[in-house]
């Protein structure tokens, strides 16, 4: 196998965060052909990720990030079972897994299997020696650790299946909110992005929203009146037409802009085109609250003063390097296979 080292993987990464910043061009064919074979998947969406990947990949945080990193002397094989559900979602957990000079056995989502490849291919044309540390597979077999992501289902066929060998099973997450009533319009602007980028179909996304008692709702419905064209997509639409017809014939009590339903409800995991909401007295109690569906929650943003980790208002789809899903630490999941 050709020598990969540290400082290779650190350039190649940097390349590649200047590639995708400066020119989405050479990914042309692919984004067609990726929003052809899966309607949620739009060009909008998918340069979208790209930026993102790319704001991530930028010089400063990769050399921070590479700070923690221990670069394996002896490759292992790790397995990665990748999502679907936004474009190149589980692209970082490639990331780290080349970061720390192992081997990518990745089995990609049928909804999402030509962005990765296509991004891939443009970081092995600047560090060729990456081509030894990238396969794609149909089926895993031969590994040596597993990151496999999924749903709540699927997460207990791989707790069976992966726990003879080192792994991370992830599963459904949602993202919430905080409101403390004195956002400006430009906050809840911004919020509207944590909600509705790559159609709320993220675990980043919010769906789950706390307001304070007695907050006047059509603040928050004018705040975020520009995302209103999001109604225009067919998939998004039809979910909005099915949600709404359902609260309508059972008399549930709910709030409608025309393309966003509002509904109190305790639950973190709201139906698509549709944002649970529940009420508070203090900050305190949204606390415990979080406390206590903290295994089930991906993202707070807010700009509340809450003793958690939070992102502020339309950020949560912008994660740094060391913004690990599920907040388990990949990089010393990887650093510490032996």
């Amino acid at each position: 196998m050709s020598a990969l080292t540290h400082d290779k993987v650190i350039n190649a990464f940097k390349k590649l965060g200047k590639l995708l910043a400066n020119s989405t061009d050479i990914l042309e064919n692919t984004i067609y052909s990726a929003e052809n074979s899966n309607a949620w998947f739009t060009t909008e969406n998918i340069k979208k990720s790209l930026n993102s990947f790319a704001e991530m990949l930028n010089e400063d945080d990769v050399d921070h990030w590479f700070q923690s990193i221990k670069f394996s002397s002896s490759p292992k094989k790790v397995g990665l079972i990748l999502a679907g559900n936004i474009p190149m979602v589980g692209f970082h957990d490639v990331l780290c897994v080349l970061a720390t000079g192992n081997i990518a056995l990745i089995k990609l989502s049928s909804s999402d299997d030509k962005l990765i490849k296509a991004v891939l291919s443009e970081l092995i044309k600047l560090e060729p020696t990456l081509e030894n540390y990238i396969e794609y597979v149909e089926r895993l077999k031969d590994f040596d650790a597993v990151i496999a992501t999924g749903s709540n289902n699927s997460s207990r066929y791989f707790d069976y299946y992966f726990s003879k060998v080192p792994n991370i099973i992830r599963k459904n997450r949602n993202s919430v909110a905080v409101l403390d009533g004195t956002e400006t319009k430009e906050d809840i602007q911004n919020l509207g992005a944590d909600i509705f980028d790559y159609f709320g179909l993220g675990c980043r996304n919010v769906s789950k929203i706390y307001f304070p008692e007695g907050y006047d709702i059509a603040n928050f419905y004018e705040g975020i009146e520009s995302h209103q064209p999001i109604i225009n997509h067919f998939k998004y639409n039809n979910n909005y037409d099915y949600n709404k017809s359902i609260y309508l014939v059972n008399a549930a009590k709910h709030f409608d802009n025309g393309f966003l339903l509002l509904k109190e409800d305790e639950s973190l995991t709201s139906p698509l085109a549709v944002l649970y909401y529940e009420e508070y007295k203090n900050l305190s109690d949204v606390e415990v609250k979080l406390a206590e569906k903290a295994e089930n929650i991906q993202c707070v943003i807010t700009k509340s003063p809450l003793h958690t980790s939070t992102f502020t208002f339309g950020q949560s789809q912008h994660p740094k390097l060391w913004d690990y899903a599920d907040n388990v630490n990949t990089i010393e999941f990887l650093n510490g296979l032996k």
